[in-house]
């Protein structure tokens, strides 16, 4: 039986840092090979329970082993679902590194091997929040950005919404409190063209934290 490490050699080439954090006593570390396609399903759904309980640990394992079973089958934007998702605990637990190379190395390059634009849309996002939080905010612009360009190309206004307030975040933790109040007034009335309610409390909480000065001038 073969014993295999979460992803295939080629992706641990890429980059292997992802994997540094360790699980805790007893969890399982290792797949095995021999398992039926749909047991990525099985892994992925178990990995959700787990991080909705805040078992973190456990769903990066579960994540991971989801992503290795999706690559072995060849279903790669499942495949990119679980990398992203695994990236997601990585940075709800604040190892911003981690979470960088799993999105950037491996989910990333996965999308644009199989000409993924959502797959790339949503990695783009993803790496802006991840290098905000990271305070490596020239990174966080660019991503954003670049989320923003792919999502009115598929005409995904939801994520083009998320990119401007990504871009008005990160322009407001620079101080740049009327480039960033633009933005808001943007996705504000971007979001009521579109009966998008769910930016509502979103923007008004990004709003709070512009100087009323600021809010002057837009």
């Amino acid at each position: 039986m073969l014993i295999c490490l979460f992803f295939s050699v080629q992706a641990m080439s890429q980059s292997n840092t992802f994997l540094s954090q360790q699980p805790p006593s007893g969890a399982v570390n290792i797949v095995v090979s021999n398992l039926e396609e749909n047991d990525g399903d099985d892994y992925f759904a178990e990995a959700e329970k787990n991080e909705r309980r805040g078992d973190l640990n456990d769903a990066i394992t579960l994540f991971g082993k989801a992503a290795f079973e999706y690559n072995s089958s060849k279903k790669f934007t499942q495949y990119g679902s679980a990398l992203l998702r695994l990236a997601n605990v990585h940075f709800l637990l604040a190892h911003y590194s981690e979470a960088e190379q799993v999105t950037l190395n491996v989910a990333l390059k996965n999308y644009s091997k199989i000409g993924s634009k959502t797959g790339q849309m949503e990695s783009y996002g993803q790496l802006g929040r991840i290098y905000f939080a990271a305070n490596k905010l020239t990174q966080s612009l660019w991503f954003y950005t670049q989320q923003g360009i792919l999502a009115q190309q598929i005409g995904n206004n939801n994520a083009y919404i998320d990119s401007i307030l990504g871009l008005a975040q990160v322009k407001t933790k620079k101080k740049e409190y009327t480039l960033a109040a633009r933005d808001l007034n943007r996705a504000e009335l971007l979001a009521r063209s579109s009966s998008l309610t769910r930016f509502k409390t979103q923007i008004r909480e990004a709003r709070a934290q512009i100087p009323a000065k600021a809010m002057a001038k837009k």
